[in-house]
């Protein structure tokens, strides 16, 4: 790989942390206790997503969706996570 095209080594402790959400009011309160790193962002990454997401007990990182054209990826650092999907309710832990 040309060294033009390598991607600098990132310190996610060196990403501005957003809280907050776009939701409108009604649906906000779930994901309260969500904080953010846009690393994707950070390396300058413009197709694939990445972010490093910290949840307080009892919130949730997002309001349930999908996407049409895309993928989602998610793994756990540590704690644990309830994924719903259209199979049911599975618990996420570490790895």
């Amino acid at each position: 790989m040309a060294d033009n095209l390598r991607l600098p080594a990132l310190n996610p402790e060196s990403v501005e942390e957003k809280r907050g959400t776009d939701y409108p009011a009604l649906f906000r309160d779930i994901v309260s206790g969500r904080r953010r790193k846009a690393l994707g962002y950070a390396l300058g990454l413009s197709q694939f997503g990445v972010n490093l997401v910290r949840l307080e007990p009892g919130s949730a990182s997002a309001q349930r969706h999908w996407h049409v054209r895309e993928d989602e990826f998610v793994m756990v650092l540590s704690g644990e996570l309830v994924l719903a999907s259209d199979g049911g309710e599975q618990i996420l832990k570490p790895g």
